[in-house]
């Protein structure tokens, strides 16, 4: 009579399972073995070092020989002639090296503003001091303006004499007082003819140059505004460029009157 293999497979795996929960039953009624304390004539001499404490000490000192092998071996194989471009922006303090932190070139105006105003604020702002600049230079001309630059007037002749005897106030027939004018210069035959018209007296006249040139450096001050605003309005567009993921060189460094220039890798868009 043959047995039958598969009862036989069961009544094996049953006797395991039986065995295992017998091993479970015995060790939980066991004594909890506890590894010995540091005994008292030992006290001074600090805790006792456990097997688990030993293993994380040895630990540690084997991977701290593993690093120091690789470092000397690295040390012997290293190339005296070798350069990587790391070395321009790294510096050797207390035998760490360090990387040398580049100084962003901002004013703190510049800075207050980045921080405090938005993009589009900024914008808005610069908008409305164009649009006075250019109110500006409509209402005065630019005719006598300090910042402008002077024009040249060259005139021609044949002969070294026609040099010599050269009157400009005859030769553009206008009076001596007039010569140094760019603008409004009559001749003398007009001024016999007619009369002349506006403010005559020395005083008037002073009173609008003054004028005149609080409007030539309010024109002034708005222009270095506008040029101001519209650096901190790139630096600030630059700024959240940088956000994005995307690799990217840095080509200009940043200045007080330039933002930073970086060159993106191009990446097609859906």
């Amino acid at each position: 009579m043959t047995a039958d293999p598969a009862f036989s497979t069961e009544l094996f795996q049953g006797c395991t399972d039986m065995a295992a929960a017998f091993r479970k039953a015995a060790k939980s009624r066991q004594r909890e073995h506890r590894e010995r304390s540091q005994p008292g004539f030992r006290k001074h001499l600090g805790l006792l070092e456990k097997k688990k404490d030993y293993k994380l000490r040895a630990d540690d000192y084997r991977k701290k020989q593993e690093y120091l092998k690789a470092l000397r071996k690295k040390a012997l194989e290293k190339n005296p002639d070798e350069f990587y471009y790391k070395m321009t922006r790294v510096k050797l303090q207390d035998g760490v090296h360090i990387i040398k932190e580049t100084k962003e070139e901002v004013t703190p105006e510049q800075l207050k503003l980045m921080r405090t105003q938005d993009v589009k604020y900024i914008e808005m702002k610069r908008v409305a001091e164009a649009k006075k600049i250019e109110r500006l230079k409509s209402e005065l001309h630019l005719l006598d303006f300090q910042g402008k630059q002077q024009n040249k007037h060259v005139f021609f002749f044949d002969t070294k004499k026609e040099v010599e005897r050269f009157d400009v106030a005859t030769h553009l027939q206008t009076a001596p007082e007039l010569v140094d004018r760019v603008f409004n210069r009559p001749r003398i035959e007009t001024l016999q003819k007619e009369k002349v018209k506006g403010v005559t007296n020395q005083t008037g006249l002073k009173r609008i140059a003054k004028e005149r040139q609080k409007q030539y450096n309010c024109l002034t001050q708005r222009i270095e505004r506008e040029k101001k605003l519209f650096v901190i309005a790139q630096k600030i567009q630059t700024r959240k460029d940088l956000m994005d993921k995307t690799q990217k060189v840095k080509v200009k460094k940043e200045t007080v009157n330039s933002p930073a220039i970086y060159k993106f890798q191009s990446r097609r868009k859906r």
